[in-house]
């Protein structure tokens, strides 16, 4: 009767056994997914920091190439005053010219 007993209890032990693995089985594989998870979070992380990171500098760029274009625009109008300013130059020229060709006959 002790080894009826003694042999029901180690196939207890081993039936706890083989669900307990079992059961940690199923653990390890849920840890393995957990784990694939983390892994493309911190990827998701690393995307998102180089993703921000572009788009800061693409910003950056953009405010100096606005400024840029907003004193090209001042350049272009200086440059248009003084093309005026020496085009009333040149007519004047063309009026001396007459005067000084009158003033000699």
């Amino acid at each position: 009767m002790a080894s009826a007993s003694s042999s029901s209890a180690r196939h207890l032990f081993d039936d706890s056994k083989k669900r307990l693995c079992a059961r940690v089985g199923v653990n390890v594989n849920n840890l393995g997914s957990v784990a694939r998870q983390i892994v493309r979070g911190s990827k998701t992380n690393e995307i998102m920091h180089q993703t921000l990171k572009n788009f800061t500098q693409v910003d950056v760029v953009s405010d100096y190439s606005s400024s840029n274009l907003n004193k090209m625009t001042l350049i272009l109008q200086h440059v248009g005053y003084q093309y005026d300013v020496m085009q009333d130059s040149v007519n004047h020229l063309d009026y001396l010219k007459e005067q000084v060709t009158a003033m000699e006959r």
